[in-house]
């Protein structure tokens, strides 16, 4: 009798968090299916997980597309599929243009994907199935998770906001809410198996609990996290300064395993252009929100997202924004050029800013950022932190003899590995002492002859295992040998 190897899978991401754990979902749905990971660029499968919030998504897509195209016309039996937000926004538009993708899904029927890849292969034909309401909570599917030291985990999908440049609500519906029990077993699971860092992920986490009449559920959830054991490290993606009330502040001051590390989207500094953003709060909100939380927790990294040329911005506006975020002193901020989403009530507005000088002003802005940022790090230089070892996140590590990893408030930090030392496993924790800083990114350079300090974990161990297998018993003291290494949280392509 001839065994036939399973098929294998790849799934490439584009877009945000919330899209990283889907692709983890996709990845369970197909392994509980019975396929298996593949070797990127030599599966059987490659699943493409969209993002629609930004214009290049539609070019990278179909660029992906076009270079899949001529692998599948060599490889006999290679399926596409193309799922997420992009694909749910423009459903036949996909195999319109790129005929040679098999499968088409969309954001509310994840766990379909097997068996559309199944009749795909069966009837020789492209399939479609797009729903327009959620089939099932996607963190009831089988996971596959990229990281053994952290996970995501869903707290809510949806958003009830109606921002008029966002096409998010339109393509990922209603805000539904998880029960809290859910949602803890869930992080008992993980934690279980090996994670001591969980991040609680939603459109608007602030507005959990909405859909089953609580509107304190999301501090109480913070709680009830730091009373599971072996859970080291809280966070959460991302909140509405709308909807961010003092007891969110309280509960992340007063849980030890939620971080000092916030995400607070501002868009714009200018009341008049949140208003035409149907932004519910106004610049003095948003900074009164950053003050409380700077008051009860000092060292709070706060971050931010901003858009630059919103229709109607006028050069007073982006003054405004500038002044905004010089006041608000960001440790880091993801500012976007403003782009035209079809759909969306921004995309007819009248007095759209020339490209020329969304440029510009989109230049000015990250400038003045950029001195910020470098300008909060320097203030760390000396300071000792204790960093969990991550994967990959410094792309120069084997060359400077670095590892890297992720202090508690959320900063990069890549440390030395001295001569002689032995590196901690990812998921460990090292204790070191920032001695050089840029915009981005902390470094942590030990004397001669210095050992690092190193506390080993169970998301150390796990790491090892998943790794090393049966030989991780191997490995003295629970380290391994410094060397180069890869991405720990999800990466985001």
């Amino acid at each position: 009798m001839t065994l036939v190897a399973p098929r294998t899978y790849e799934v490439r991401t584009f877009g945000c968090q919330m899209n990283v754990h889907d692709s983890e979902r996709l990845g369970g749905a197909l392994e509980a299916a019975g396929y298996r990971r593949g070797t990127a660029g030599e599966a059987d499968i490659v699943v493409i997980n969209t993002c629609a919030v930004r214009e290049n998504a539609d070019n990278k897509l179909y660029g992906t597309l076009g270079h899949l195209a001529a692998l599948k016309r060599e490889r006999p039996g290679m399926q596409i599929a193309v799922g997420g937000c992009l694909a749910q926004k423009d459903k036949h538009v996909i195999q319109d243009r790129a005929p040679w993708v098999d499968v088409v899904f969309g954001t509310h029927n994840m766990g379909s994907l097997p068996a559309l890849l199944d009749r795909a292969r069966h009837n020789h034909e492209a399939q479609l199935e797009i729903l327009e309401a959620l089939e099932v909570f996607p963190s009831t599917l089988p996971s596959r998770r990229e990281s053994t030291h952290s996970a995501w985990v869903s707290i809510s999908v949806g958003c009830n906001n109606t921002c008029t440049f966002c096409i998010v609500p339109s393509l990922r519906g209603k805000e539904r809410d998880r029960r809290p029990g859910d949602v803890l077993a869930e992080v008992e699971a993980v934690v279980a198996d090996g994670a001591i860092e969980v991040t609680l992920l939603g459109q608007n986490v602030n507005s959990y609990g909405v859909e089953f009449g609580d509107r304190l559920a999301f501090s109480k959830l913070l709680r009830a996290t730091g009373s599971i054991p072996g859970l080291e490290r809280v966070r959460f993606t991302s909140p509405h300064p709308a909807a961010f009330t003092d007891d969110v502040i309280e509960a992340m001051a007063e849980t030890e395993n939620v971080m000092p590390q916030l995400h607070m989207p501002l868009q714009s500094g200018s009341d008049r252009v949140l208003r035409a953003m149907r932004r519910s709060y106004r610049s003095e909100r948003f900074l009164g929100i950053l003050d409380r939380v700077r008051a009860s927790i000092p060292d709070a990294a706060i971050s931010t997202d901003i858009i630059v040329g919103f229709p109607g911005e006028t050069e007073d506006d982006f003054a405004e924004t500038l002044r905004v975020v010089e006041q608000a002193r960001f440790g880091s901020a993801f500012t976007f050029q403003y782009s035209i989403r079809p759909g969306t009530p921004a995309a007819t507005m009248p007095d759209q800013v020339p490209k020329e000088v969304v440029q510009e002003r989109y230049e000015r802005l990250t400038a003045l950022q950029e001195r910020i940022s470098h300008e909060e790090n320097l203030a760390l230089i000396g300071t000792t932190v204790e960093v969990m070892a991550t994967e990959g996140e410094g792309r120069k590590n084997s060359e400077t003899h670095r590892m890297s990893g992720r202090a508690r408030d959320g900063r990069l930090v890549h440390f030395a590995v001295p001569e002689g030392s032995e590196a901690p496993r990812p998921g460990d924790m090292v204790t070191v002492e920032i001695t050089q800083a840029a915009p981005h990114h902390l470094i942590a350079d030990a004397a001669a002859g210095a050992r690092l300090r190193i506390r080993a974990t169970r998301a150390g161990e796990a790491w090892e295992r998943a790794v090393l297998g049966e030989h991780s018993h191997d490995h003295h003291g629970g380290t391994i040998a410094a060397g180069p290494v890869s991405l720990g949280l999800p990466a985001v392509r």
